[in-house]
């Protein structure tokens, strides 16, 4: 079977069982993006729904925990966090082929360059700001009152996730290896800086996984909590903060704009709204971050390269992505020279 077809018969059978109000015909298209969980759009006459599924073919371990992702969008949810109300989970493969959630379809923007181009030059500020927001609001929510107080293991995180990210990058033994992520393997380890609070993470914050309101610089929804967990706050601030470091042409990247003509704010601009926002005084060396989000990240790509070697890539730009596998690595390596690599 194939991760990109649904069987109509047997989701909307589903759906009619599982989810109050639901009513056929359904029409299914995917949507672009979702590397890791294809994701799809269920259309009704009265209703438009999202689905997010495991692809199918041979995963890695722990790998498109789509359950995780329901978990932590039906708990922030009822904190009143702008994300998608949440209607069901199916874990038998029967229905589609693997496991699934259907949630809301969020109606807004979704920007896929972050640098908010397409909006005029005066409201820029208040839209990239409105990302830190958000996420700063996150960082404050009480896992534990909300019942995720086991969603993740409290402490060390960055040390875990490059343990993590390690042993997912040597196990893909069919996407080869890379001389700037070795030496990064080798060096990340022994440099991890000293601040270790928990608090609930996103893991991949940037603008096209979120939903803004359609006419003004305000976040409705936050998607993608694939890589959600418990972990290190800075890491995940730091990781929004990448926009500033990833190499230029990334949609992801604002690296080399004037930001005051522009109407960006700049990285210190914003790390000073998000101190002041979660009341910290400041971040332990931020290259040491970057860094190791853009290791995290060429990882991430590096999965991605081995899934499209093996036939069971998500989406069809994979191709695209993996080829700039190897310079994002070696500009993770550059981030660490800076924190003092050598």
């Amino acid at each position: 079977m194939n991760s990109n077809v649904l069987n109509e018969v047997t989701l909307s059978q589903w759906m009619t069982a599982n989810i109050d109000g639901f009513a056929g015909p359904i029409e299914i298209s995917k949507f672009a993006g979702g590397q890791s969980n294809p994701t799809f759009k269920i259309s009704t006459p009265n209703k438009n729904y999202v689905l997010r599924r495991k692809p199918m073919g041979t995963l890695l371990p722990g790998a498109h925990s789509v359950d995780r992702e329901y978990r932590i969008i039906s708990a922030l949810g009822k904190t009143g966090f702008p994300v998608p109300q949440t209607y069901g989970i199916c874990d038998d493969d029967n229905v589609i082929g693997s496991m699934f959630y259907v949630m809301e379809m969020v109606e807004g923007r979704i920007f896929w360059n972050q640098s908010f181009a397409e909006i005029p030059q005066s409201e820029r500020f208040a839209y990239f700001d409105a990302m830190n927001q958000v996420l700063a609001r996150l960082h404050g929510i009480g896992y534990k009152a909300i019942g995720l107080g086991d969603y993740g293991k409290e402490g060390q995180f960055v040390e875990r996730q490059i343990k993590l990210w390690t042993r997912q990058y040597l196990a893909d033994e069919d996407a080869g290896r890379n001389p700037d992520m070795d030496r990064l393997i080798a060096w990340l380890p022994q440099n991890i800086p000293t601040f270790d609070e928990t608090t609930i993470i996103h893991g991949d914050y940037r603008s096209d996984n979120m939903v803004f309101h359609p006419t003004e610089p305000r976040i409705i929804a936050v998607l993608d909590w694939e890589l959600s967990t418990l972990g290190n706050p800075l890491a995940d601030f730091t990781y929004h903060l990448m926009a500033y470091h990833m190499p230029q042409g990334w949609p992801s990247s604002v690296k080399g704009i004037d930001y005051s003509a522009f109407g960006l704010p700049t990285e210190q601009q914003s790390i000073d709204a998000y101190l002041r926002r979660t009341g910290r005084q400041n971040i332990e060396n931020i290259s040491f971050y970057v860094a190791f989000n853009m290791f995290r990240l060429a990882a991430i790509l590096h999965g991605i390269k081995g899934r499209l070697i093996r036939g069971n890539a998500a989406n069809k730009d994979a191709a695209k992505m993996v080829e700039r596998f190897d310079e994002l690595a070696h500009h993770a390596w550059l981030q660490a020279v800076a924190a003092g690599a050598k």
